[in-house]
Order: C-alpha cells, then sequence, then structure tokens
C-alpha cells in the first residue's frame, strides 16, 4: 500500500524541495550537531539534513514510513519506530520537523521541556499564530506562555498547500524557536505548565477562581488561603490577561505556600 494514500497523526508530506532547502538553511546546521525529527515522513527532509548534520534522530509512527525511510540507507540517520508522545528524546542539539499537525501542541510542550539550541517547525498556520500570540489575543493561550517563557519564537514564512502530498485543508507556517533563559526562573518547569494548561481550562474567569479550581495540580490543601495572599491586581485578571512573568510569579508564590 502507498503511504501517501493514508496517514497517521494527520501528516501530510513535504515534497516542495525549494521548501525544504529554506528549511535547511533557516537550521543552519553544522557537521558536529545532532538533528531530532519528529514525523519523518517519505525522508524528504531526513535526507537533506542527513548530508548536513553529523546524526540525524528521525521519530516516525508508521511502520509503513519506518520501512520507507529504511529503505534509504542513511548511515547517519538513526530511525526510532515510536509515538513521539511517548518515546524519550534522546540528547539533540537542534530540532528541525514538519510535524503532524494533530499533535503540534503536544509535542511542543514536550520539546520545551528539554535543552536544544534551535526549532525549525512546520505547524499550521494558526497554531503558529498561538505560539507567537501576546496576551489580551484571542490567540493567547497555555502553548503561547509556555514558549515565551523559555523561548524567542518568531514566524518564518508562510507554506501554500501545493507544497505538500496530500495538500491540507488548513493554511502551513515554518516556526523559528530559539531558546534563551527566562526573565524569571520557574520553581519547578513541568509542574508550571501543567498548572497554565489547568487554569486555561477556565480562560474566562478570573484568576482567584481559575487558580482554586486547577489547585489539585499542585496538590495544595488550603488553596483558598494561598489565594487570598497572591497580588489582588493579578487575581482579578483573566489567565488570558496575564504574561508568562506574571504567571511565574503566581507560580512560584503558589508553590512556596505549598511547602508552608
Amino acid at each position: 500500500m502507498n503511504p501517501v494514500k493514508k496517514m497517521r497523526l494527520g501528516q501530510h508530506f513535504l515534497i516542495d524541495s525549494r521548501v525544504v532547502e529554506r528549511i535547511i538553511n533557516y537550521a543552519d546546521i553544522h557537521k558536529t550537531e545532532t538533528i531530532l525529527e519528529i514525523g519523518a515522513g517519505l525522508g524528504n527532509l531526513t535526507q537533506k539534513l542527513a548530508a548536513k548534520a553529523a546524526k540525524v534522530v528521525a521519530i516516525e509512527s508508521d511502520p509503513r514510513l519506518v520501512e520507507a525511510l529504511g529503505n534509504l540507507e542513511l548511515p547517519n540517520v538513526t530511525i526510532i519506530y515510536d509515538n513521539a508522545l511517548k518515546v524519550d528524546f534522546s540528547e539533540f542539539d537542534k530540532v528541525v520537523s514538519n510535524l503532524p499537525y494533530s499533535i503540534s501542541s503536544e509535542v511542543t510542550s514536550k520539546l520545551l521541556r528539554y535543552p536544544f539550541k534551535l526549532g525549525i517547525l512546520m505547524y499550521q498556520y494558526e497554531f503558529a499564530q498561538r505560539v507567537i500570540a501576546m496576551p489580551g489575543t484571542k490567540d493567547y493561550g497555555p502553548i503561547s506562555v509556555e514558549a515565551q517563557y523559555c523561548a524567542d519564537v518568531e514566524v518564518l514564512e508562510m507554506v501554500p498547500r501545493t507544497a505538500f502530498r496530500p495538500p491540507p485543508e488548513v493554511r502551513s507556517a515554518i516556526v523559528k524557536i530559539v531558546p534563551r533563559p527566562p526573565s524569571l526562573e520557574v520553581a519547578d518547569k513541568g509542574l508550571f505548565f501543567n498548572f497554565v494548561s489547568a487554569v486555561f481550562t477556565q480562560r474566562r474567569k478570573r484568576m482567584k477562581n481559575a487558580i482554586i479550581n486547577a489547585a489539585h495540580i499542585l496538590n495544595m490543601k488550603d488553596v483558598k488561603k494561598a489565594v487570598n495572599l497572591l497580588p489582588k491586581e493579578l487575581m482579578h485578571k483573566r489567565p488570558e490577561q496575564l504574561s508568562p512573568e506574571e504567571f511565574v510569579i503566581l507560580f512560584n508564590l503558589m508553590y512556596e505556600a505549598k511547602y508552608e
């Protein structure tokens, strides 16, 4: 069976060689670097990455595509047949991927918990807008806070539907993610991300009520007492109005209160 005819996880294969070349140029790959590719597909991008990098770790969950990748016989490519959401990522310098759009949010959140130099990622355009969205806008949400807390993010270009096979029904965009030290350190990064996601399930509530309802994430016994000690000017805001730094301030105060 032709693997293009039936896709898993909403994958659309990038076939436009000009777009592939631009992605490679954006990634500025050196011969000493290890590149992580998630959703390697037919290997069009994989082959170009392999020609530039010391090593490529290509994760693919479709057995038919894994077989196709193996047939390319690229000696510096390690193919991992697994779900990117379930497997631990080995050490890598950069991540360069045409991500399956249906798992973009989960994969990006997972990537942000790992140390790396640079990410060049293909997203659905609407998701890319969420990654770069500012507080107070309709697209601002958990992934905005997570990404902007620990990285500089930028949409590099729009990509036409015709660059893919089969063409997606949605628009696409290439996004650049450059990790950097956060302006404020968070007490527990993984727990912070979970907390932000939980609060945003009630994005229209004031922060006081949203935090009380999400406090189980922190396993707090007396959350109402702790909330009353938090800055009142922030408690009157809604989650969508808080900057990443303000989220960190609230989280750290609550994290400390948990152990008092």
